[in-house]
């Protein structure tokens, strides 16, 4: 009886190992080592939408509570210290926050003037910024602000931003560059100067150039001709790549600040990435490129992606699609394009580079080729990409739908990829999609339609 007892006691040990993939734990409620949040949004009167925890090295999903994020989670932040994970609730137009430590709501929502897209937690404490392009404030006639959002209270303050579309944040959360739609200008904020609950500064400024930034003002306007419609930027100590996306964001070349990038006079407005001195809120040198919404820095190379509206054909691609992206590779040493790849078009928003070198490319709107759902009917082409950086080649996985998501590892050769509110699971290694016991058809099942994918423990 008591081999029997050792025996069964062994076996249930073996079985909490697995169930948890691994043999440790964290003082959580989840207990998993190895966290990745999802932002489920659901329409059936059975589920709730909310943030899906998934076990990160088995691709399951424990048996525990989503964390609240809202019906309708979509778009998610998270913090360089992964503490906090913010989301924007679609159906409320409510940003809400979680801790990472304690699997728990911060405060209970900030209920935000409009919808928004952009959304960032740039520090460990409970505040972040919303862009909320279609922000009204009773008693001000301005269409368009950043929010700066006080999780634990609840509250926000309103910085009036014209058409506020993209907020991108430095390290520290003192200085925020905002994009706006249709706009050749650049609004740079100071957030901590800002005077609550509404902050006009921004508007009495004017639009005339260069605007030098005031003793104690939270707000300056910035143009330099390389900026056309510029739409996003990647903030890298006290140096920001501003990406211009020129005529493919309706930008003009016969707009005042759309006729140059670098040495380089452009038919069209020239697409370019600007080197953005934050110190100064000068230009110090522009890099003409085939087209710039989005971009991920690695060292001293950046990847730009986009859609160029001239050079856009397929060629070395067998497809029926007869328009496809661009990915430029920068060398920012020599302030040069060393290489370039034929992508998948649309408008791209997604990027992020494995451990083994591999940089997905997931866009929106892009052209949709067959149907992964019917096999042995011909091609099937989506908006997602992958270009391996060892030998330049590209690959366009078999699937469909706009990327909204994506999240790799340093210790697992695997990519999740949230396309067409599917969660997609990619063997790196062979740039498939993973099959296994646990994925056995290369997706985690979850209910309803996946926006994005973060993890919150480095891993």
């Amino acid at each position: 009886m008591r081999k029997s007892l050792l025996m069964v006691v062994a076996l249930c040990m073996g079985l909490n190992v697995v169930s948890c993939g691994g043999g440790s734990s964290k003082s959580t409620k989840s207990g998993l080592p190895h966290r990745v949040l999802a932002s489920q949004g659901v329409t059936a009167t059975f589920s709730f939408g909310g943030l899906v925890i998934i076990n990160g090295e088995n691709d399951t999903l424990p048996r525990i509570a989503p964390l609240p994020g809202g019906n309708s989670p979509g778009i998610m932040a998270i913090s360089p210290s992964r503490n906090i994970v913010a989301t924007f609730d679609s159906s409320t137009n409510a940003a809400f926050a979680v801790s990472t430590a304690t699997e728990s709501a911060i405060g209970s929502g900030v209920r935000l003037p409009g919808p928004s897209s952009s959304l960032v937690v740039p520090t460990a404490n409970p505040t972040g910024f919303a862009a909320v392009p279609g922000a009204t404030v009773n008693g001000f006639s301005f269409v368009g602000a950043v929010a700066a959002l006080n999780f634990a209270s609840g509250s926000f303050t309103a910085i009036a931003v014209n058409n506020a579309q993209t907020v991108v944040s430095n390290s520290t959360g003192t200085q925020l560059l905002v994009f706006s739609a249709d706009s050749d200008l650049v609004t740079v904020l100071f957030p901590g100067a800002a005077i609550p609950p509404v902050d006009t500064t921004c508007l009495t400024t004017g639009p005339t150039p260069p605007n030098p930034v005031q003793p104690g003002s939270p707000c300056a306007i910035v143009t330099a001709p390389s900026f056309s419609r510029p739409v996003n930027a990647i903030i890298n100590g006290n140096t920001a790549y501003i990406l211009s996306c020129g005529t493919q964001c309706g930008g003009s070349a016969f707009g005042s600040n759309s006729l140059t990038c670098g040495s380089n006079a452009a038919v069209v407005a020239q697409a370019c990435v600007s080197v953005f001195d934050l110190g100064s809120l000068t230009v110090t040198q522009s890099i003409p490129v085939d087209a710039a919404t989005m971009a991920l820095l690695s060292g001293s190379t950046l990847y730009v992606a986009g859609t160029s509206p001239t050079n856009n054909d397929c060629a070395g691609q067998s497809t029926a699609a007869t328009i496809c992206g661009r990915l430029d590779v920068v060398d920012l040493g020599s302030a040069t394009v060393t290489a370039t790849a034929v992508i998948t078009d649309g408008y791209h928003q997604r990027m992020d580079l494995t451990a083994n070198g591999q940089v997905f490319i997931g866009s929106k709107d892009c052209t949709n080729i067959g149907n992964i759902n019917i096999s042995g009917n011909g091609e099937v082409r989506g908006c997602l990409s992958i270009y391996r950086t060892a030998d330049g080649s590209v690959l366009i996985p078999p699937d469909n739908g706009d990327v909204t998501g994506l999240q790799g590892f340093t210790t697992r050769h695997v990519e999740y990829v949230a396309e067409d509110g599917r969660l997609r699971v990619y063997d790196t290694t062979k740039d498939i999609l993973l099959i296994n016991d646990f994925v056995p058809n290369g997706s985690i099942d979850i209910v309803g339609y996946v926006s994005d994918i973060k993890a919150i423990d480095f891993f």
